[in-house]
């Protein structure tokens, strides 16, 4: 049988990059959020508002319920990206930048490729890990040339690096969930798991701490909400189903670079030579990613044959 994975769909890389585009700005609509507004409400109210969106998308759709092993799968997601990283990445930029945070978006693709491996049973070639590690290194070398990164580690530096392995698992959960349920109703389901967690801590939160603000304030959180914790899943997902988790997870390798670039258009920021350059060098790796042969699974070697 011919192996038809030797490139990925056009329309998985679509949808990834859709949502690559839509997180982009997740970390700057954080910083801005979490300067005005309690942590903990950021993190955890966005997702009771998402779910509110949620509830409603699966209930004009008819949706039918998961499976009880669906289930399991979903609480594992919800863990992952409707809890833990909210949580630490809004913790982490209380005192950190949103540029310090790009360093999250770099690092995630590859563990988002290891619990590709780990959960859903992907096989990336050599190709596949090389060129993803170019990129990876391309990015945090522009990163740490730029001023971005420097000095030693902190605590915001550990809250990131939790937030990128619970969000790694999340995707990859996710990802094999979409195959099955779709993108949109894989999150939608998610939120409304994480309802009993989400709810009662989102009340507390705003009793401790009452959520006042400016209305930038107010729309970062409702981008956070709408977008990167909502609509930004259903490409994001469906993009991971049909492309597969460690290839399309690579798209995220641009998103740093595209963080960068948001700041330059909505906040005025220089963004100079060696930003364009990394950029060239993050696609290139990020195409060769796409093109890299997937070596079938075990359990599908004898089709292969």
């Amino acid at each position: 049988m011919r192996n038809k994975s030797s490139t990925t769909p056009a329309s998985a890389i679509t949808l990834g990059a859709l949502g690559v585009v839509a997180f982009s700005m997740s970390l700057p609509a954080t910083r801005v959020a979490v300067g005005h507004l309690d942590p903990w409400f950021v993190a955890f109210g966005r997702a009771v508002g998402a779910a509110m969106l949620a509830g409603g998308c699966l209930w004009l759709t008819g949706a039918p319920r998961p499976t009880r092993a669906q289930w399991a799968r979903l609480a594992v997601v919800a863990l992952g990206v409707v809890a833990g990283f909210p949580l630490f990445t809004s913790l982490a930029l209380i005192d950190g930048t949103s540029a310090h945070g790009a360093v999250v978006v770099a690092l995630l693709p590859a563990i988002t490729a290891v619990f590709a491996v780990l959960r859903a049973g992907e096989r990336p070639p050599v190709r596949f890990w090389l060129a993803g590690g170019a990129g990876l290194v391309a990015v945090l070398t522009f990163l740490v040339a730029s001023g971005t990164v420097s000095g030693s580690a902190t605590r915001t530096d550990l809250y990131l690096l939790v937030a990128i392995a619970l969000c790694g698992l999340g995707y990859a959960e996710g990802g094999v969930l979409a195959r099955d349920l779709g993108g949109a109703r894989t999150i939608c389901w998610a939120l409304l798991v994480a309802l009993p967690v989400t709810v009662p801590i989102t009340l507390v939160a705003a009793a401790a701490n009452p959520p006042q603000g400016p209305a930038v304030a107010w729309v970062a959180f409702a981008y956070l909400t709408v977008v990167s914790m909502f609509l930004g899943f259903f490409a994001w997902y469906a993009g991971l189903a049909r492309g597969g988790i460690a290839r399309i997870g690579q798209l995220q390798l641009a998103q740093p670079v595209l963080t960068l670039l948001w700041s330059a258009l909505l906040l005025g920021e220089t963004v100079g030579a060696s930003a364009i350059a990394a950029a060239a060098v993050v696609l290139t790796c990020v195409v060769l990613t796409q093109r890299s042969r997937q070596a079938p699974r075990p359990a599908d070697a004898s089709l292969a044959r």
